[in-house]
């Protein structure tokens, strides 16, 4: 699995729970790490795609919600609605990333972790927003 797709499934793991605990976002990510043996490179890029996501929670909810026809945040599952986070913080706050590799990754990881028409929704969703916010970045990096 390339480090950077392990790093994204473990901030989606961080988020999630952040989201039922509510508890500080430094403490969750020092916690996970004690039970989470991870090597540095992809415990830094984990850590700083879940403190950002945090540090932004309000405006990254807020662009989910605009662009969620019909559904609110609390109706979209907890899953969905974390990768989807960390997704946006990529799109919105992390230029070198290119936009089709974060929305891709996504995608994947929803497959993976969501249910049977999770990788649809987070797609349709992410694909709107990088549309209507303008977030193509076509940087040549490999993920």
């Amino acid at each position: 699995m390339k480090k950077r797709r392990r790093g994204r499934e473990l901030c989606l793991k961080i988020l999630y729970q952040w989201d039922i605990q509510k508890d500080d976002i430094k403490s969750q990510i020092e916690d996970f790490w004690k039970y989470n043996p991870t090597p540095d490179d992809i415990q830094s890029f984990t850590t700083k795609l879940a403190e950002g996501t945090y540090n932004h929670i309000k405006e990254i909810d807020s662009t989910i919600e605009r662009f969620s026809e019909h559904w609110t945040l609390g109706r979209i599952n907890k899953i969905d609605k974390n990768i989807m986070r960390s997704a946006v913080y990529e799109l919105l706050y992390e230029d070198e990333i290119p936009s089709n590799v974060t929305i891709n990754e996504a995608i994947d990881i929803a497959k993976k972790y969501g249910t049977e028409d999770s990788g649809h929704f987070v797609n349709g969703i992410l694909d709107r927003i990088k549309k209507e916010l303008k977030c193509d970045k076509k940087k040549n990096v490999k993920d």
